[in-house]
């Protein structure tokens, strides 16, 4: 079946008022399709677009569109965290590995989904190349499939192939996808980082996310050796592993020898290695991020951070007392996998202070903050001040040790809050 092409107008013209819409996730949201849709806010009304951090314009998250569309988000990025905290949209807290579930068991049933896909091969299949988490999923249960067709997205190995025939409107479009460079690494980051790599052992199997904390640590395991990666991201951080062979995924038990995402943004350099390499496998969110398939793995190390932990070890990281700032995600998937996991470590890895000098370990949350992790499920905490391991500590045995990770001007406020409290 050769494609026929639409201009993307024409792809979207059939989403009608009160439809569903789903969005491919993260650098693989299709912008043509995005733009179009966005262009029908003066003809539209009440249409739902749903999906997980996408990258990207997003103009169905304007002010001037709030009469035609809702956001509705199961992790919340930059581009729409506007409209959400001005009523605008609304998010589902949901873990990532039950995300796919929404669609599945049409909690969400979704009218149209808006794709990326690689061009088909010779058998007619595409690949959804960066980003499989829900989207397979979603497409799996739209009503219909609308694709844009882009060179640029690497085919990858896994579950995201999808043939012709399951996709109902394709776009051609050959867009450079987003990138998003590794930062720069602070000195506080740094310290974390080589305080983290202490607890990673050889025959680690790690999971972690994008941004400097994840990158320091990475740059801190050029010794280790045999580590593996299954996690639900990772970005460019670990390709020096990789040409080093430190991260060769000899020592897993699921997919020894490859490594396992659900979906991966960083830069082309990334997507060149992404690009048909055998040795990477694109899971469905459901397989990646479901606990009792991580903890098979040997010394599953996780690495996740937060935006704020209080005394007791609650750790909240998805909101900013009540503002919404990003989701629930896979932390607690991967934080009670490696709990479970022979050797498992799991990871709590922050900065003592925010960009303004607050202190991050705070005597209790804010008022509204969401405890994404309880503190039943913490393990390890870290920071630049060193770490703790906090399973099988009394309330006070965490309060001193969570205040000896704090910044040297918060010991003391915090030690008065903690006696205010009984914890001291």
């Amino acid at each position: 079946m050769e494609p026929k092409y639409l201009s993307p107008e024409e792809a979207v013209a059939g989403i009608r008022s009160g439809d569903t819409v789903f969005v491919h996730t993260a650098v693989a949201a299709p912008q043509r399709l995005v733009r179009a849709l966005s262009n029908r806010k003066n003809e539209l009304r009440n249409v739902r677009v749903v999906h997980l951090h996408t990258e990207g314009e997003a103009g169905y998250a304007q002010p001037d569109a709030a009469e035609a569309f809702e956001v509705v988000s199961l992790f919340i990025g930059a581009n729409v965290r506007k409209a959400i905290a001005e009523g605008r949209g609304s998010y589902i807290p949901v873990f990532l590995s039950e995300a796919p579930m929404l669609f599945r068991t049409d909690v969400i049933k979704v009218d149209t989904a808006l794709i990326s896909i690689s061009p088909p091969d010779r058998h007619g299949y595409c690949s959804l190349g960066v980003s499989v988490d829900t989207t397979k999923a979603a497409i799996e249960k739209a009503t219909r499939v609308v694709a844009q067709v882009n060179r640029n997205m690497p085919r990858t190995h896994g579950d995201g192939i999808i043939h012709v025939s399951a996709i109902h409107a394709f776009v051609e479009g050959h867009d450079a996808l987003p990138e998003i460079p590794p930062g720069e690494i602070t000195s506080a980051q740094q310290a974390i980082g080589e305080h983290v790599a202490t607890l990673v052992e050889d025959g680690a199997t790690l999971q972690l996310g994008i941004g400097a904390i994840p990158n320091a640590v990475l740059n801190c395991l050029g010794g280790h050796k045999n580590l593996g990666i299954h996690s639900e991201m990772f970005s460019d951080g670990v390709l020096p592993l990789v040409e080093k062979g430190v991260i060769n995924n000899s020592q897993k038990d699921i997919y020894r020898g490859q490594m396992v995402a659900t979906f991966a943004m960083g830069t082309r350099k990334l997507y060149d290695f992404l690009d048909d390499n055998p040795g990477v496998i694109m899971r469905d969110a459901s397989f990646v991020n479901r606990t009792h398939i991580i903890q098979k793995n040997p010394r599953v190390t996780a690495i996740n951070s937060a935006i704020e932990i209080d005394l007791t070890g609650q750790v909240c990281a998805d909101s900013i007392g009540t503002r919404l700032y990003s989701g629930v995600g896979g932390q607690m998937d991967f934080i009670r996998g490696a709990s479970l996991s022979h050797r498992g470590k799991p990871i709590i890895a922050l900065p003592s202070t925010t960009n303004n000098g607050e202190s991050r370990i705070a005597a209790t949350l804010r008022n509204g903050a969401g405890v994404v992790t309880t503190r039943a499920h913490v393990h390890f905490v870290a920071t630049e001040y060193g770490w703790a391991n906090l399973f099988g500590m009394s309330l006070r045995e965490r309060a001193k040790a969570l205040i000896s990770l704090a910044h040297p001007a918060h010991r003391e406020s915090l030690e008065q809050s903690a006696r205010e409290l009984r914890l001291m």
